[in-house]
């Protein structure tokens, strides 16, 4: 199974409030980066943006394995920024907008809206962390949503497990 990395951001401050979520399929956990807002940091999420911008969400990349090498690159980049980062407390809560993925389900329901006669919107993620829940979310302008429920446990500093 391929590596999933979604890379999502609140929807309202896209460069001041960038977060990574790294998910290993084998092991069934998402690994939540927030890195300190250094320059460093700021110029990571930067050169992350400007990699992605053009791919729409991810479906470019499917084609280009020189150009997914090169996010990934990116996003393990700004992962190590954040090391020592406690990433899995109430900060994490909330909704957040996926700008790039890897995750197949995601990009084939992407790709297939015109198919049923809809465009996609926006993806998001809701989290929260007190409750436990994650919820996948894929709007269809105007009414339409696809949404998918789990639930999550924190095992802090930096994992977040889901099921």
């Amino acid at each position: 199974m391929a590596m999933s990395s979604p890379f999502l951001s609140r929807p309202s401050a896209i460069p001041s409030s960038l977060r990574i979520l790294k998910s290993n399929p084998a092991l069934g956990c998402c690994a939540a980066a927030r890195p300190p807002s250094s320059g460093a940091s700021l110029g990571a999420k930067a050169d992350l943006l400007a990699l992605i911008a053009d791919q729409e969400r991810g479906l470019r990349t499917q084609s280009d394995p020189r150009k997914r090498a090169e996010i990934v690159a990116a996003v393990e980049a700004l992962g190590a920024l954040g090391r020592g980062q406690v990433t899995t407390g109430s900060s994490l809560s909330g909704t957040w907008r996926m700008l790039w993925t890897t995750e197949k389900e995601q990009l084939f329901i992407i790709k297939n809206a015109p198919l049923f006669g809809t465009r996609t919107g926006d993806v998001l993620q809701v989290i929260d962390v007190e409750k436990r829940s994650l919820n996948n979310v894929i709007t269809f302008p105007p009414s339409g949503v696809f949404f998918v429920r789990s639930s999550i446990d924190a095992a802090p500093p930096q994992r977040v497990n889901f099921r």
